[in-house]
């Protein structure tokens, strides 16, 4: 088994650059997790590293661990206290009127027997935070950065349908699925500020399937 690509190394922190299609947690269709690289992931420590945040199996990119139980409460803590600074790339479907701005959208979790669970705008949820810029059009779609201030559950996916009107590139749940092999986010930058320690910094380059679609990052 390969070794995931490491951005950042340090003796309490871990940032990998998680491929997609690489769930987090073991699936049920029995594919591998992040659980199988772990132990590859030690890198010497005598503890496995523990995921700190989450991304979807779909997600490209910068995913951070923690090497040892403190870390990982201070770094669950700037998450929560949004002292994390996250920068995410998306192809949306469709063609955007304006070049930038800031999505503030309630997301609420629906479930149902026949299409399962999904999250939808609803004043009674949750608040979320997207800011967002377009970075370039190409054959009718469009590469966006998105800032997100919050961390709720398809975040971005939401407020992209929501929130700019067209959803991200082979989304199965918020768009049509088609268009692409994985809804077309990536996970490109974090910063993970410590107090009087240095900052974790990381910088994921961009996937190949979105360079290979036309787009690329600078």
């Amino acid at each position: 088994m390969t070794q995931l690509p490491i951005l950042f190394e340090d003796g309490e922190a871990l940032v990998i650059d998680k491929p997609a299609g690489l769930a987090i947690d073991p699936p049920r269709d029995g594919g591998l997790s992040l659980e199988n690289y772990l132990e590859a992931l030690k890198l010497g420590f005598q503890r496995v590293p523990v995921a700190v945040h989450r991304l979807d199996r779909d997600t490209s990119g910068c995913l951070l661990l923690a090497r040892n139980p403190k870390a990982l409460k201070r770094f669950a803590a700037a998450f929560e206290a949004r002292e994390v600074e996250k920068r995410y790339l998306g192809i949306v479907a469709g063609l955007l009127d304006a070049d930038e701005g800031t999505i503030e959208l309630a997301l609420s979790k629906i479930s149902s027997a026949e299409a399962g669970w999904r999250m939808i705008a609803a004043k009674k949820g949750k608040p979320s935070v997207t800011h967002w810029r377009k970075l370039a059009v190409q054959g009718g779609l469009t590469l966006v950065e998105f800032r997100p201030e919050t961390g709720r559950t398809h975040q971005i996916r939401i407020h992209a349908l929501a929130g700019l009107g067209a959803p991200l590139l082979g989304d199965p749940v918020y768009g049509e699925g088609k268009g692409a092999k994985r809804t077309m986010l990536h996970a490109a930058g974090l910063t993970v500020h410590r107090g009087e320690k240095p900052p974790i910094v990381a910088v994921s380059p961009m996937p190949a399937d979105f360079l290979a679609l036309g787009f690329s990052d600078g």
